[in-house]
């Protein structure tokens, strides 16, 4: 059976295109925070803000965004994102004149919304595409290009933000990215895709609901989503500080750290998507857990470059994570199980989903205090603890 049929190709191509946008736009604002220690002499708690920022944006902007296209089209989801996305980037530059960086947090929440409503709408859009029993692959192979789209936020952010840091070079390069944004979206805006809007009509909220809440595997999706999102954003957050305790690195050089561990999570995705051919995808999830969980754990009890390894592959393991749990949750919505479950529900489960990048918001807080007070190395036991709990729903997502 067909992954990607033919007549979807091109929409597959054009939406897949998105989910790199949004991995650049997430690994820039990694690296944020260790330029903004450096600029305004802030503690790892303060710069946390940039995430709980980020991250807050897509849990308020997830369930709008899906009542939006369920009203619409998808395509309409994806302009709307594309404006938010790139309105926030433009921002940053009155947010350097003013040297706020409450303004910064304001720009980096509007373009985090933008990026809420995109991936609200990709995610099931890309599902939607082919056979249900290939969704899960289709999705992993869509999500494979979120790390190239990760891998040039580093390098734009290592040449253009770390090399020199000050608020211009941090205002100036994502200026830049709005317009680049700006001229992506009237692409999209003119490219003829399929509209995907919801043909079932209104439905109650409520009802729907209660009919999510009964099926287990997505509840249980919508757990494990919000703490593998916590520790993958605790893990990139703090790899540049990591990098120059363990090596003495300054930020450009221990951004090249962060660049391998990205070019890791990226290639080891394709890995996955290929062995899912062969091994259940929870399985897989459940063995990544393993491995992710052990790995945070020698970087919380190693040094020097041991530490520095663990931490790069923590992300090759956790890589088949957030693409895997949205597969498994949203696909047992449209199983035999989940029969009495209509279209316009599966567009706010998806939701759900995405709402659950919360975790980012308020786990990496979390180990911003626990840094502050016991050390950044023994604050890594919070993805710890969190990739534990991705193993026990892989675990009980087995067939």
């Amino acid at each position: 059976m067909k992954v990607i049929e033919r007549k979807y190709l091109l929409p597959f191509v054009l939406v897949t295109s998105l989910f790199a946008l949004w991995g650049l736009a997430n690994n820039m604002t990694d690296t944020l925070l260790a330029a903004f220690r450096k600029i305004m002499q802030m503690s790892d708690t303060q710069t946390s803000f940039i995430q709980m920022a980020f991250y807050g944006a897509y849990f308020c902007l997830a369930l709008p965004a899906a009542l939006f296209i369920r009203k619409h089209s998808y395509k309409s989801g994806v302009i709307l994102g594309l404006c938010m996305y790139s309105a926030g980037a433009i921002l940053f530059l009155p947010a350097a004149w003013v040297e706020s960086y409450a303004f910064y947090l304001i720009a980096i929440y509007i373009m985090a919304a933008g990026c809420s409503v995109l991936e609200t709408t990709a995610n099931p859009y890309i599902m939607a595409m082919g056979s249900p029993e290939t969704a899960t692959r289709r999705l992993n192979i869509a999500q494979s290009f979120n790390p190239i789209g990760s891998i040039m936020g580093i390098l734009i952010s290592k040449y253009f933000i770390l090399q020199d840091i000050s608020l211009y070079s941090v205002s100036g390069t994502y200026a830049f990215v709005g317009a680049v944004l700006i001229v992506i979206m009237l692409v999209m805006l003119f490219a003829q895709m399929p509209e995907g809007s919801d043909a079932a009509g209104e439905h109650q909220l409520a009802a729907t609901f209660r009919r999510l809440a009964r099926n287990k595997k997505y509840v249980g999706g919508v757990v494990a989503q919000f703490f593998y999102v916590g520790a993958q954003i605790c893990v990139w957050s703090f790899t540049i500080r990591l990098v120059m305790k363990e090596l003495g690195h300054v930020e450009s050089e221990a951004a090249t750290i962060y660049l391998v561990s990205i070019i890791g999570f990226c290639a080891s995705r394709f890995v996955y998507t290929w062995l899912m051919k062969f091994i259940q995808p929870a399985i897989l999830l459940f063995l990544g857990g393993v491995l992710s969980a052990l790995c945070a754990l020698l970087v919380v009890l190693s040094s020097g470059w041991t530490c520095v390894a663990s931490l790069v592959l923590v992300s090759i393991f956790m890589s088949l994570m957030f693409p895997t749990i949205y597969g498994i949750a949203l696909g047992s919505l449209t199983s035999t199980e989940g029969s009495e479950i209509s279209t316009g529900d599966v567009k706010i489960g998806a939701s759900g989903l995405i709402m659950a990048i919360l975790g980012g918001a308020l786990i990496t807080p979390l180990q911003g205090v626990v840094s502050d007070m016991a050390g950044i190395n023994m604050s890594y036991l919070v993805p710890f603890v969190c990739f534990l709990i991705v193993m026990f729903y892989g675990l009980k997502c087995r067939e």
